[in-house]
């Protein structure tokens, strides 16, 4: 069985638990009201905006035979840089206040997540990393064109109010191949196990902060 395969199957309960996030059901309905959007952008600029900084820090920490995912993360940073900004511009766009989104204090739920992301990173091991990446990218995939398809509709704002949901689906789509690559040469039984309990710690974590949601909607 691939690391793949067992991603999917020993996570299976965790991703559940994502998706049956009332938000994410409503989203998916078209039952979406406007500051439940605009909570959706504020937390995701909450956790986007470390991504670059959590890439650097996996680098900065790869052992000697896991050397040859270098390039693999200055990939990752080439694609991801900036991508806060869009959540900004769409934050702006859909009518909410940019300046304040970025002020404000993330909610507890998206704090707990990023710093379980910058255990990984700092204190276990840092090729966990992309079993959060495997939960991010994946699941923008599932849901991210459709839920702004329908969101979009429900709601009629223009499209600069849909950049990130739609240009990260895009992307991913690209990506989710990109990790197969990565993870079909992660050999070692101790980094394949990192992976896996960084993915089900990332579902249940980003279902939190989903389910966070629900108090300002």
């Amino acid at each position: 069985m691939t690391l793949l395969q067992r991603l999917d199957s020993e996570t299976r309960a965790a991703r559940q638990f994502l998706l049956d996030a009332p938000a994410i059901r409503r989203a998916l309905a078209g039952d979406v009201t406007r500051d439940l959007y605009l909570a959706f952008l504020g937390q995701a600029f909450h956790h986007v905006r470390h991504t670059v900084p959590l890439l650097m820090a996996v680098g900065s920490r790869l052992e000697d035979d896991q050397s040859w995912l270098r390039s693999q993360i200055v990939h990752y940073l080439d694609e991801e840089n900036g991508h806060e900004q869009w959540i900004l511009d769409d934050i702006e766009a859909a009518g909410g206040d940019r300046d304040a989104a970025e002020r404000a204090p993330p909610q507890v739920e998206t704090d707990a997540m990023v710093a379980y992301a910058y255990d990984v990173a700092m204190r276990r091991n840092p090729v966990g990393f992309f079993g959060m990446v495997y939960v991010l990218e994946g699941t923008s995939t599932a849901l991210a064109l459709d839920a702004a398809d329908r969101v979009q509709s429900a709601l009629q704002l223009p499209d600069g109010a849909f950049t990130y949901l739609r240009s990260h689906g895009r992307l991913d789509q690209e990506h989710v191949e990109h990790l197969a690559g990565i993870l079909a040469r992660l050999e070692r039984p101790q980094d394949q196990a990192a992976v896996i309990d960084c993915a089900r710690a990332m579902f249940w974590l980003y279902g939190n902060v989903f389910r966070s949601l629900e108090r300002v909607s």
